[in-house]
């Protein structure tokens, strides 16, 4: 094959990725869109056929048939809200997938501090001891998808530790090859058993019960994609009751392997 045949077949492959990534995108925005207005009805009747059923003589709605319909539509209220959740993450995955970078210096320390005022809601009332490395690195990132990273990693520690008396969450660097910065972020939470570990950055997957914990599974899958298009590598390493410790891999410099926006 010519040099000329190797350049027209490779542009015909990059072609193809970019049409495969675009298929893909539109895909999960229409998705994301179309589902909102069902979801809508469901809800919105849900809360009209409750009024309705208000409305019979209280001997009637305290029968048993009107108090077990009643919870069916609590557990349809539910899941439709679930759903709206599920619809959010996907959503949230498009905008990360489509946003421009707009990488420049980021004080991680910095960045850390205003994802933790963020985060304040889910602590208040809880007495966390929050420790964070003085040796924190500057990341080249673009800073409004480094706070989401944060936010989802961080947020994960909180939630997580909540059945712990005593919670400890540390962010430090960590030791990373040259080329490199690595930090982690590292909980006494409850864990998880590696084992399982696989899907544990898929979209919607989840390794505790949502009796025990909310969400719906997103977070992580949101963190992924967001180091992706930094050209950034993520992983995690837990053990039941013995908390959880994530690790992230930042290029230095300008990421020469950073994925541009899907185009659209």
């Amino acid at each position: 094959m010519t040099p000329e045949q190797l350049r027209a077949e490779l542009a015909r492959s990059q072609q193809q990725v970019a049409d495969m990534a675009a298929a893909q995108e539109e895909f999960l925005r229409a998705v994301s869109h179309d589902l909102r207005a069902p979801l809508r009805h469901v809800t919105s009747y849900g809360t009209l056929v409750r009024e309705v059923l208000g409305d019979l003589p209280p001997e009637v709605v305290q029968g048993a048939e009107v108090q077990e319909a009643l919870g069916f539509l609590a557990t349809m209220d539910q899941s439709a809200r679930r759903m709206g959740f599920m619809i959010d993450g996907l959503q949230a995955l498009v905008r990360t997938s489509r946003v421009p970078l707009r990488l420049q210096p980021v004080p991680l320390a910095d960045a850390v501090a205003q994802a933790r005022a963020t985060l304040a809601p889910a602590e208040a009332g809880r007495a966390v001891q929050w420790r964070a490395g003085a040796d924190l690195p500057t990341l080249q990132a673009d800073p409004a998808l480094l706070q989401d990273l944060l936010v989802q990693l961080l947020g994960n520690a909180l939630k997580f530790t909540r059945p712990v008396a005593h919670a400890c969450i540390t962010v430090s660097a960590d030791a990373a090859p040259a080329g490199q910065v690595a930090f982690t972020v590292q909980d006494n939470g409850v864990g998880f058993d590696l084992a399982r570990a696989g899907s544990l950055f898929g979209v919607f997957q989840r390794l505790h019960r949502e009796t025990e914990f909310e969400g719906v599974g997103a977070g992580l899958a949101l963190c992924r994609a967001i180091a992706q298009r930094h050209g950034a590598e993520v992983s995690a390493t837990a053990a039941p009751g013995a908390g959880c410790r994530v690790r992230v891999a930042w290029p230095i410099g300008a990421p020469s392997s950073a994925q541009e926006p899907l185009p659209g």
